[in-house]
């Protein structure tokens, strides 16, 4: 990020905030804009507070700017869900950032593989997501097979 971006912060927090509610909303928008309900798989604030699940916030000088989690599964996985960047934040490394966290998150607790389900029409998540390792999918879990959807996986390596 540039030094005029300001001091950036990535931490554990609740996902019951107001500034993070309002994450959500943009997030929300957003991917109601994209997909018909059906193909949305966003999880909600109360879904995201629950004992297996550890959830991320960055700021920028004390404002939150992006979020996302780790769902901790079965056998060794877990599963990505709720990245999001604020348009005040992206083309700055943040989203990458959060994943980077989001991956050592997932290593600290045990966890060898990382999944995430993301839309077709979102370009630079996939890029993202092809850049630092992971591969398209199967379904897995609960998903079915959609069309408005790619699964990934990355394999995560014990430090």
């Amino acid at each position: 990020m540039s030094e005029d971006a300001g001091a950036v912060t990535i931490a554990l927090e609740s996902p019951q905030q107001p500034e993070v509610l309002a994450l959500f909303h943009a997030s929300d928008t957003y991917h109601q804009a994209l997909y018909p309900d059906e193909s949305n798989y966003l999880l909600d604030p109360a879904s995201l507070s629950t004992d297996n699940t550890r959830f991320i916030v960055a700021r920028i000088n004390g404002g939150a700017v992006g979020c996302g989690a780790v769902v901790l599964g079965n056998e060794g996985s877990a599963e990505l869900k709720r990245m999001w960047v604020d348009a005040k934040a992206r083309r700055t490394g943040l989203g990458r950032r959060l994943l980077n966290e989001l991956e050592a998150i997932a290593r600290t607790n045990g966890c060898t593989l990382l999944r995430l389900e993301t839309g077709v029409s979102q370009p630079e998540a996939i890029s993202l997501y092809k850049s630092s390792g992971f591969s398209v999918c199967p379904p897995f879990d609960d998903y079915v097979e959609d069309p408005l959807s790619i699964f990934m996986e990355k394999h995560l390596r014990q430090r």
